[in-house]
């Protein structure tokens, strides 16, 4: 990503894109086609969305004889956690706990998978 620019979420399409370079490695526009889930998209579409990413500094690209070939330079892991803490900010009151209590009520987290959840919690404070 380029220094000093303003980290942004990325729009569901550059999501799809960047997942498939995180997942795959780099890629030419007609093999992301290719992964692209049904209804896939027009190549002109994909490839403006990959250039949008470049612009933004998600992605790179090297030439390779009459095409490019692009890959993430952006890391799953910045996005993840700076999604998560939109999601938070945005839908559970700036609340973690508002979120697992959401998550209990609804039945997607067990106590089991609880129970060991605060055991990683206690074990790294124990760590301090």
């Amino acid at each position: 990503m380029k220094a000093g620019r303003k980290r942004e979420i990325l729009t569901p399409k550059e999501t799809v894109i960047m997942q498939m370079l995180w997942d795959n490695g780099p890629l030419f526009i007609r093999e992301m086609l290719d992964l692209y889930p049904e209804p896939k998209p027009h190549f002109n579409t994909v490839s403006t969305i990959v250039r949008i990413l470049e612009t933004k500094g998600y992605v790179t690209h090297e030439v390779m004889g009459n095409s490019h070939r692009f890959s993430a330079v952006a890391q799953k892991d910045d996005f993840r956690s700076r999604s998560l803490a939109e999601v938070i900010r945005n839908y559970f009151d700036n609340s973690y706990k508002n979120a697992i209590s959401a998550l209990a009520k609804e039945e997607k987290i067990s106590a089991d998978d609880l129970r060991d959840i605060l055991s990683m919690i206690e074990s790294k404070n124990n760590d301090n």
